[in-house]
């Protein structure tokens, strides 16, 4: 399984911006879709966007307009620019990959087999 590697987040006042960075390693080719999750305290993991290796990206909802995905593939890397940030947003910040090579996108944690550490991200109101 590759290794994930978030890096970013931080500490922000609301209506702020941050950027969280992943970076894989140990797998052969960068053909992964690649998802960004996220789980607060006393809360459920959730999907927050995610891009195929094609290149399309998807938003949850409340995502859409603030959040942009990008990656890198010659890098093997995935970033996040967040925007407009608000309290509710403040969570630990995961990436995630599946184990094999796929063009298919899951906005389900069980979708993926390779998650990272976390990066913190807290957004003061």
């Amino acid at each position: 399984q590759a290794q994930l590697v978030e890096s970013g987040g931080g500490l922000v006042q609301a209506g702020g911006s941050l950027g969280l960075s992943c970076t894989a390693s140990g797998r052969t080719n960068s053909r992964y879709s690649m998802g960004w999750f996220r789980q607060a305290p006393g809360k459920e993991r959730e999907f927050v966007a995610g891009m195929r290796w094609s290149g399309a990206a998807y938003y949850a909802d409340s995502m859409k307009g603030r959040f942009t995905i990008c990656r890198d593939n010659a890098k093997d890397t995935v970033s996040q620019q967040m925007n407009s940030l608000e309290p509710m947003d403040t969570a630990v910040y995961y990436c995630a990959a599946p184990s094999r090579p796929c063009n298919g996108l899951s906005s389900s944690p069980h979708g993926y087999d390779s998650w990272g550490r976390g990066a913190q991200v807290t957004v003061s109101s």
